[in-house]
C-alpha cells in the first residue's frame, strides 16, 4: 500500500513530461510543415 501511494507521484510526473515532449515535438513538425510550404509557394513563384 506505501508503494502505491510513492509510485502514484513518480507515475504522474512522468505522464505529464510525456505530453509536454509529444507537445514539443508537435510544434516542430508544425514549423517544419510551415518552412516546407513557404519554400514550395517560392519555387511556384519562380517558374
Amino acid at each position: 500500500m506505501k508503494t502505491s501511494f510513492l509510485l502514484l507521484p513518480l507515475i504522474a510526473l512522468m505522464g505529464l513530461a510525456a505530453c509536454e515532449t509529444v507537445e514539443g515535438a508537435g510544434q516542430d513538425l508544425s514549423a517544419a510543415g510551415t518552412a516546407i510550404s513557404q519554400e514550395s509557394r517560392e519555387a511556384q513563384t519562380g517558374m
